[in-house]
């Protein structure tokens, strides 16, 4: 499965989080970081809903950049 991810700026320091799994949140001090703690925090996650008996939601956010004339 491929989740979108969304980083972003956060004072210091960077955070991630997954739309379509509210609650899935990390941060780190560099984007390397943050890309690797959010897998393990989507692993994480989708294990604990499994053992819950949490259907898995399928990936459904789509990313897109818009390019604006200057």
């Amino acid at each position: 499965m491929k989740y979108a991810v969304v980083i972003e700026r956060a004072g210091e320091n960077l955070s991630a989080y997954v739309p379509d799994l509210p609650g899935c949140i990390v941060t780190g001090n560099s984007v390397y970081e943050v890309e690797q703690l959010v897998r393990e925090a989507i692993s994480f996650h989708l294990e604990g809903l499994r053992e819950e008996g949490i259907e898995i939601p399928e990936p459904s956010c789509v990313v897109q950049y818009v390019e604006l004339a200057a």
